[in-house]
């Protein structure tokens, strides 16, 4: 199976991640994020539900501590050599295999860097790491360290997002050829996730949101699926996956005449995003770009159904989400440069009226400022 990155590009992300683990006075990190994982090494697997770890010195040598059914895993999908296995019996504590692997790797003593904001690392697993390692060596939280250097996407990475893109227009319009009023909710699913399956495309980080009636206020996925009223609404949000790369997308749409709340609130939210965009270029920062988010809505006496988060960056992400670091709130201080990708949703939630309105869609930053990657208009859509 071939990697999905050229090895020097790979090599490259290593030796930038060195770097910065050398700029924080580490010796090494204990890598318990899947997507790090992919990002520096392509091991591509769900296998972090269990312990699992990637470490990484500071002078480049990598070892994967992992389960069995993830040794041809690791072997078939990326480009790492040392992988080992912790055995599976009872009263088993693999970070005590990890420290002996670490001891193995002259890292006694060491200041190591640890992934602690990882769905991969529970808290009853960083309790048998603290006791593991107890001694052994001095631990400090550098959950960023690799996020850092993923949220800037190299030219291989920004084509996947690109395919990513094509596939979530893509499964738009296979769903509205399934959306009227009548229509089975998972049937307009089925057709959206099919769209992204047939281009090849992957599952992404988690469950489209999906609801209609007074669901569509929602921002989860929710199980149980119904049909459309003659008069009713649907809330979509939904993701292009590619080599779990994502391009997400969000509509409201209105089932029969649009109600005058949609229409309105359909309008601001376009302004929203328009003033967001023009807002997201090189220099201005995460904060700057909710302020334009707010500024619109609020002016249009819509602060109370507005969210406190605008959007987010998008990358390569596995289940349970597609959000990346960072995210657009008040006051955010990351600055915005080149090769940033992001999310941006407008969602508007009047619970008084009941009324959901939203809209979103995904922009590359360039040197110029935001380029939408999708080719959808900001069109209100009813059916």
């Amino acid at each position: 199976m071939p990697l999905h990155f050229d090895p020097a590009e790979l090599a490259d992300r290593r030796a930038r991640a060195c770097a910065a683990m050398r700029e924080r006075g580490l010796e090494a990190m204990l890598i318990f994020r899947q997507e790090s994982m992919y990002y520096l090494t392509g091991y591509d697997t769900f296998g972090y539900v269990f312990f699992q770890t990637l470490v990484l010195t500071v002078d480049g040598r990598t070892a994967l501590l992992t389960r069995a059914p993830d040794l041809r895993q690791a072997q078939l999908t990326s480009d790492l050599t040392d992988i080992r296995v912790w055995e599976d019996r009872e009263g088993v504590n693999p970070a005590e295999n990890l420290r002996d692997l670490m001891a193995e790797m002259d890292l006694d003593g060491a200041r190591i860097g640890v992934e602690l904001d990882a769905y991969g690392l529970t808290g009853s697993s960083l309790r048998r790491l603290d006791r593991a390692l107890e001694g052994f060596c001095a631990m400090s939280d550098e959950s960023l360290l690799v996020s850092r250097l993923r949220i800037v996407k190299s030219a291989a990475e920004i084509a996947l997002v690109r395919r990513a893109a094509e596939l979530a227009d893509d499964a738009w319009d296979a769903g509205m050829t399934e959306c009227s009023a009548g229509a089975f909710e998972g049937g307009i699913l089925a057709a959206m996730q099919g769209a992204v399956f047939r281009g090849g495309g992957d599952y992404s980080g988690n469950e489209f949101i999906f609801g209609s009636g007074s669901g569509a206020l929602l921002c989860r996925y929710f199980s149980g699926r119904r049909r459309l009223d003659a008069q009713d609404q649907l809330t979509l949000e939904w993701a292009g996956a590619y080599r779990h790369y994502h391009s997400a997308l969000m509509r409201t749409v209105p089932i029969g005449s649009p109600r005058p709340a949609h229409v309105g609130m359909h309008a601001r939210a376009v302004d929203a995003l328009l003033a967001c965009e023009a807002t997201l270029k090189p220099g201005a920062t995460m904060g700057d770009v909710f302020a334009a988010h707010a500024r619109v809505f609020d002016a249009a006496g819509l602060s109370a159904h507005r969210m406190n988060a605008c959007g987010y960056g998008l990358g390569t992400t596995f289940a349970p989400n597609w959000m990346d670091w960072p995210m657009f709130y008040a006051d955010n201080p990351v600055e915005i440069a080149p090769g940033m990708v992001f999310f941006l949703h407008m969602i508007l939630m009047d619970s008084d009226s009941g009324t959901a309105m939203t809209l979103g869609r995904t922009s590359l930053v360039t040197q110029d400022g935001a380029e939408v990657l999708s080719r959808l208009p900001l069109d209100l859509v009813s059916r």
